[in-house]
């Protein structure tokens, strides 16, 4: 015989029913957050995007990229 029971949600609300409260930490670390968010869009925020961009492109190819710059290097010492 399958019997199947119903178990209500087990939770409860942090304000009881009442308006949310934010304590002094909170606006703190929301603080700190909100200042990170606004300087990430700063001045360098687009050149810091194409560098991690470059970044996660060759560093698995990070033997290749050697290689490549090296060569870029030589080819450009011999020129000048």
């Amino acid at each position: 015989m399958n019997t199947k029971t119903a178990v209500a949600p087990n939770w409860a609300t942090s304000s009881f029913g009442e308006p949310a409260h934010t304590s002094p930490m909170e606006l703190s670390a929301l603080g700190e957050h909100l200042d990170c968010c606004n300087g990430a869009s700063g001045r360098f925020f687009l050149l810091w995007c194409r560098v991690e961009a470059v970044h996660v492109f060759a560093l698995p190819r990070l033997v290749s990229t050697l290689v490549v710059a090296t060569l870029v290097l030589g080819v450009a010492s011999l020129a000048l």
